[in-house]
C-alpha cells in the first residue's frame, strides 16, 4: 500500500474514529472484569482473562466494517469495472479495522498482564492467535453485511448480531458451542492448569473457515457456485470444530504439566509452582503447620505439593501464587478434606454434610490459622465447636476428628459433632 493510500485509507476509516472510544469502553467499562481473576504472576491465566474482551472487541469491528462496505455499496464501486479485484479493494479499507481490534485486545492484554504482575515473559501466543482470528472473522462478516445494505442499517445490525454470536453461547448449557468463538478461554487459567489444546483447534478451525468463506464470497460476490462452495466452506468448517469440542466442559483447561513444580525439603517435602512469591516462607509456614497437625495426631503425608491432581500418598497444598502468611495453614490443612462421596454429588441425602464445616475449621485452626480468621471463613458456630474441640484432651481431639471425617466419606454414616463443653 502506498503512503498516499495509506493515509487516505486512515483519514476517511470509520476505524479511525472508533478506536478512541473502543480503547476508552476497554479501559474504563471493562478494566475491573479484566484484572479480577487473574492468577498472578501467570502468563496464561492473563493471556486468558483478556478474551473477556474478545466479544466487545469483535462486535465493534463488525459493525465498523459493515459501515465500510455500505460506503463501497452506496459508492457502487464494484459495479464500474474497477481495475482491481475485489479483494484488491477490499483489503486497505478494512486494514483500519483489523489494526482497531488488535489494538483492543493489545490493550485488554496489557490491563490483565498488569493486574497479574507477570513482569517479562511470553504470553500464549495460541490465544493470542485465536483472538486475531476472531476478531478477522467478525470483520469481514460485518463487510459482508454491510454490501448488502445502507450503513444505518448494516453497522447496528453487525454490533448486536456479532456481540450475541461472540457473547451469549457463553451462558448456554450447550458447552461445546462457546468454544467455537473463543467463549470459554477467559476462564484459563489457576496456576496448576494449562489450557486444552481441543478449545484453541475448534475456535481456530470454525473461525478459519468463515473467514476463507468470507474471503471467497468477497472476490466472486454474485457468482451462485463460488456462494455454494463458501457455504459448504462455512458448514464444514462448523462441523469439524464442533466435533472436536464436542466433550469440552463450560472451562477448557487441563492439569499442568507437574515436571514445572520445583520440590524441596523433607518430610515433608513440598512442592510449588515458580510462579509462587516468597518460596521460602512458603517452605517454612507450611513445615510449622504440618508438625501441627502432627503433634494433634493428624496422618500427615510425606509430600505437599500444588499440582491439580496429587499422586497417592501426597496432599493438595492450596495456597495462592502470592500466598499471605495466614494462607498457608488454611493451604496445608484444605488438602486433607475428604472429597464429598459420589453419592452426595448425586444428590443422595448425606447426613454428614453439618460436619464439614466445623472439621475444617478445627483442622484450619489446629494447622495455625487464627482464630478470628477461620470464624469469618466457617461462621461463628463452626469457630465456637472447633475451639471447644480444641480445648479437649488431645486424644479426643483426635477421636473426634477421625469420627466426623470418616462420616464425610459415606451417605450412610451420621456425624458425632457432640462434645463436652461445644455449643452443639
Amino acid at each position: 500500500m502506498s503512503p498516499v493510500l495509506l493515509r487516505t485509507t486512515l483519514r476517511s476509516s470509520a476505524a479511525t474514529y472508533v478506536m478512541p472510544f473502543l480503547l476508552g469502553f476497554v479501559l474504563v467499562a471493562l478494566g475491573d472484569d479484566l484484572s479480577a481473576w487473574v492468577t498472578p504472576h501467570y502468563w496464561p491465566s492473563a493471556t486468558g482473562s483478556s478474551t473477556f474482551a474478545l466479544p466487545f472487541v469483535s462486535a465493534a469491528c463488525a459493525a465498523t466494517a459493515a459501515w465500510e462496505g455500505a460506503r463501497l455499496h452506496r459508492g457502487a464501486v464494484f459495479d464500474q469495472a474497477p481495475v482491481r479485484s475485489p479483494l484488491a479493494i477490499t483489503v486497505p479499507v478494512l486494514l483500519p479495522v483489523a489494526v482497531m481490534g488488535t489494538l483492543g485486545m493489545v490493550t485488554a492484554l496489557l490491563l490483565s498482564a498488569s493486574a497479574a504482575d507477570t513482569g517479562w515473559g511470553i504470553p500464549d501466543l495460541g490465544v493470542i492467535l485465536i483472538s486475531l482470528t476472531v476478531i478477522t472473522a467478525n470483520t469481514l462478516a460485518g463487510y459482508l453485511i454491510g454490501r448488502t445494505m445502507s450503513g444505518v442499517l448494516a453497522a447496528p445490525l453487525a454490533l448486536i448480531a456479532g456481540f450475541f454470536l461472540n457473547a451469549h453461547p457463553s451462558s448456554w448449557s450447550i458447552y461445546w458451542l462457546r468454544h467455537l468463538v473463543g467463549g470459554g478461554l477467559d476462564s484459563c487459567c489457576a496456576a496448576d492448569t494449562v489450557l486444552d489444546d481441543r478449545a484453541l483447534w475448534s475456535a481456530a478451525v470454525f473461525t478459519v473457515a468463515v473467514c476463507l468463506a468470507a474471503t471467497l464470497t468477497i472476490q466472486r460476490q454474485g457468482h451462485v457456485p463460488a456462494l455454494a462452495a463458501a457455504v459448504v466452506l462455512a458448514a464444514s468448517g462448523f462441523g469439524l470444530a464442533a466435533y472436536i469440542a464436542r466433550d469440552l466442559g463450560p472451562e477448557p483447561v487441563q492439569a499442568r504439566d507437574t515436571s514445572a513444580l520445583v520440590c524441596e525439603g523433607q518430610q515433608p517435602r513440598i512442592c510449588l509452582w515458580p510462579e509462587v512469591d516468597d518460596q521460602p516462607l512458603v517452605h517454612r509456614e507450611a513445615a510449622k503447620s504440618v508438625d501441627r497437625l502432627r503433634k494433634a495426631g493428624v496422618s500427615m503425608p510425606a509430600t505437599l505439593t500444588m499440582a491439580q491432581h496429587p499422586s497417592p500418598g501426597t496432599a493438595k497444598l492450596g495456597i495462592p501464587t502470592n500466598p499471605r502468611l495466614a494462607d498457608i495453614p488454611s493451604g496445608v490443612a484444605s488438602g486433607l478434606l475428604p472429597e464429598p462421596p459420589t453419592c452426595a454429588l448425586n444428590g443422595e441425602p448425606y447426613p454428614a454434610a453439618e460436619a464439614a464445616g466445623p472439621v475444617a475449621a478445627w483442622l484450619y485452626a489446629t494447622a495455625g490459622e487464627p482464630s478470628d480468621v477461620v470464624a469469618g471463613r466457617f461462621g461463628p458456630e463452626e469457630a465456637r465447636l472447633a475451639t471447644a474441640v480444641m480445648k479437649q484432651p488431645r486424644p479426643a481431639q483426635l477421636d473426634w476428628y477421625e469420627r466426623n471425617r470418616k462420616a464425610l466419606q459415606s451417605c450412610s454414616t451420621p456425624p458425632q459433632l457432640a462434645i463436652a463443653g461445644s455449643p452443639r
